[in-house]
């Protein structure tokens, strides 16, 4: 099993600590506040760096919340991407 480094903040040049945070996301009216996420997170500005896999999970859930806020609101529910 390999190790990776610590990433280092760009703009800081601090190690970033490996934290939970919280994933929010704001699009046309509607605010997705996902908590307790883990990420690097900058110890100085609190800037999060979520893992690939991460970040594929909070599109989708992000998607199907949005999906479930447009449904709620009687808008297209066409699956058309």
């Amino acid at each position: 099993m390999s190790t990776k480094p610590t990433p280092i903040c760009g703009q800081h040049n601090l190690p970033k600590k490996w934290r939970p945070t919280a994933f929010e996301y704001n699009d046309e009216g509607v605010s997705v506040r996902v908590p307790n996420v883990y990420a690097w997170v900058c110890p100085v500005d609190g800037e999060a760096s979520y893992t690939p896999e991460t970040t594929d999970e909070l599109l989708l859930t992000v998607r199907e919340l949005l999906e479930t806020e447009i449904f709620k609101k009687g808008g297209n529910h066409d699956n058309d991407c």
